[in-house]
C-alpha cells in the first residue's frame, strides 16, 4: 500500500517523461557547441570550457527548460487528455503539488547559479522562467504569442553564451535567429497538431481562430522571413563555408516546407515536429565547420 502511494506521489518513468530528457540534452548540446566552436576563449583568452561559469549558465539554462516543461504539462493536463492521453503524467506518475515544488526549486536554484555568474545573467534567468510560466498558465492559449514567447526563449539561450563572453556575437546571431524561427515554425506545427483538444478548452491558436490552411500560410511567411534574416546575416559575415553549409541545408529545409504544404492529418503533423529537432541538430552540428 505504502509502495503504491509513493509510486504516485513521485516516479522515476514520470518524471523522466515531464522533463523531456533528449529535448534538454539538447539544449545544453548547443550551448556547448556555441561556446566550443563560437566563442572559443574568454577576453582573458582563457579557453571558454576552462572557465567554469560556462557550465553554471548551461545548467541553469536547462533547469529552467525543465522547470519550463513541467509547469506546461501542469495546466496542460486536461488539453493533454484529449490530445496525447498514454503520455499524461501529471496525477497520475507526478501528483500536482509534486510538479508545483520541483518546479519552483529549479527555477529558484537556476537564478541562484545566474547569479554565481553575474546579476545580469540572474535576471535573465529570472525572466525566462517568469515568462514560461506566463506562456503555460495563459500565452500558451492566446493566437502566435505563444509560439512566438518559446521560440525567443529559444534563440536567447544560445545568444546567451556570445552575449556573456562577448565574443563572435553576429555569428552566434546567426545561430540565435536560425533556432529561433525553426522552433517559432516547430510550435505552430505543434498546435495544428493538438487543435482538437485546444480547440475543446476553449484556446484560442493560430489553427483555431483562422483556419488550418491560413495558418500554412503564416509558415510559409514566417519561413521566408527566416530565410532573408539568414542571408543579410550571412553576407554581413562574409564567410563561404556558411553559404555553402546553409546553402545545403536549404535543399533538406525545402523538403520540409513541402511535407508542411501536403500534411493534412495529425501524424503527417507529428513527423514535422520530429523534422524540425533533426533540423536544429544538424543546424548545431554546422557550427564545427566554422
Amino acid at each position: 500500500m505504502n509502495t503504491l502511494t509513493v509510486d504516485r506521489t513521485i516516479s522515476i518513468r514520470g518524471l523522466f517523461r515531464i522533463s523531456r530528457p533528449i529535448n534538454l540534452l539538447m539544449v545544453g548540446f548547443a550551448q556547448l557547441m556555441t561556446a566550443y566552436f563560437l566563442v572559443r576563449t574568454t577576453n582573458s583568452g582563457l579557453p571558454v570550457f576552462q572557465d567554469y561559469k560556462l557550465y553554471l549558465i548551461v545548467i541553469s539554462t536547462i533547469l529552467i527548460t525543465a522547470a519550463g516543461y513541467m509547469i506546461n504539462d501542469y495546466y496542460d493536463v486536461k488539453i493533454d487528455y484529449v490530445n496525447r492521453p498514454q503520455n499524461v503524467v501529471v496525477g497520475k506518475g507526478i501528483k500536482r503539488r509534486v510538479v508545483i515544488l520541483l518546479h519552483t526549486i529549479l527555477n529558484f536554484t537556476a537564478i541562484g547559479l545566474g547569479y554565481l555568474v553575474s546579476p545580469t545573467i540572474a535576471l535573465i534567468n529570472f525572466g525566462a522562467a517568469f515568462l514560461l510560466w506566463v506562456y503555460s498558465n495563459q500565452l500558451k492559449r492566446e493566437p502566435f504569442i505563444g509560439n512566438f514567447t518559446v521560440a525567443l526563449l529559444t534563440g536567447v539561450s544560445i545568444f546567451l553564451i556570445g552575449f556573456y563572453f562577448q565574443k563572435s556575437e553576429l555569428l552566434v546571431l546567426t545561430y540565435a535567429i536560425f533556432a529561433f524561427f525553426l522552433n517559432l515554425i516547430r510550435e505552430i506545427i505543434k498546435d495544428i497538431e493538438d487543435r482538437q483538444g485546444d480547440r475543446k478548452h476553449g484556446c484560442r491558436t493560430l489553427p483555431i481562430v483562422i483556419g488550418f490552411r491560413r495558418t500554412k500560410a503564416v509558415i510559409f511567411l514566417i519561413a521566408g522571413v527566416f530565410v532573408c534574416a539568414i542571408l543579410i546575416v550571412m553576407f554581413k559575415l562574409d564567410r563561404p563555408i556558411i553559404f555553402y553549409y546553409f546553402g545545403t541545408l536549404g535543399i533538406f529545409f525545402g523538403y520540409f516546407m513541402h511535407r508542411i504544404y501536403i500534411a493534412d492529418r495529425k501524424d503527417h503533423f507529428s513527423k514535422l515536429s520530429a523534422i524540425a529537432k533533426v533540423l536544429m541538430l544538424v543546424g548545431t552540428i554546422s557550427m564545427s565547420f566554422l
